[in-house]
């Protein structure tokens, strides 16, 4: 049960971190599952790739295929929506940390 819940947790961090990302610059997702590997998050395909489409089909990310190397690599970008949904989770969190702390 308690995994159940922390799992519930962090993925709400990670999708504010997707966006965060998303907003810096275009990725794809081998590179935000290694960039969410060095903040303790361990993330296979099976679940970066849904996170991932899930958010494109709520309209908080648009996806470019670009040819690299001679195969098409999916690039991910933040929207509009995007940035506002960043935006109000961003204040949310820092109101709860303020609060923790």
């Amino acid at each position: 049960m308690q995994e159940q819940i922390l799992r519930k947790i962090f993925l709400g961090f990670i999708h504010i971190h997707i966006l965060h990302h998303a907003k810096k610059e275009p990725f794809y997702g081998s590179w935000m599952i290694e960039e969410l590997k060095e903040h303790g998050y361990n993330v296979s395909p099976g679940t970066i790739y849904p996170i991932l489409k899930s958010l494109e089909a709520s309209n908080l990310l648009e996806k470019e295929d670009l040819l690299v190397d001679g195969k098409i690599r999916k690039y991910y970008k933040i929207t509009p929506d995007g940035e506002e949904v960043l935006i109000k989770a961003k204040a949310k969190a820092t109101e709860l940390f303020d609060e923790l702390n």
